[in-house]
């Protein structure tokens, strides 16, 4: 089986989240769900997973958070760098709207069910 092929049968989905609980219950979810999953719980090691990993093709990430960046300003460096990966979008304390996310990107409101997010990625990378 080629890389690629083995990509399209299983998503490569960078989750970015800094509330344990939560991070690991969407990257098990999405995992469930047939996705392969890396976890970061900040920008900064968002952007070191990657630099290192060139199959990541989803990043699913949260807008608030501490660090160097938050979310938005997170998935602005991605779709700078890495504009063929897909933008979700969450939060449970701003809402985000069109203008604020970067092209290509959709927001999803906390709290999101799982089948939702599944089916997001899904129209956003067919």
């Amino acid at each position: 089986m080629s890389q690629l092929s083995a990509v399209k049968q299983s998503p490569v989905v960078l989750v970015v989240e800094d509330e344990p609980l939560i991070l690991l219950a969407t990257a098990d979810d999405l995992r469930d769900a047939g996705f392969t999953v890396f976890e970061a719980a900040n920008a900064d090691q968002a952007i070191a997973l990657l630099e290192t990993h060139h199959e990541i093709r989803i990043l699913f990430t949260d807008v608030d958070m501490p660090g160097s960046m938050d979310g938005l300003k997170l998935s602005a460096a991605v779709r700078d760098r890495w504009p063929p990966i897909t933008i979700l979008v969450t939060s449970g304390k701003t809402l985000v709207g069109r203008p604020d996310l970067p092209e290509g990107g959709r927001f999803m409101p906390k709290p999101y069910n799982t089948t939702r997010v599944v089916d997001a990625i899904y129209e956003m990378i067919d």
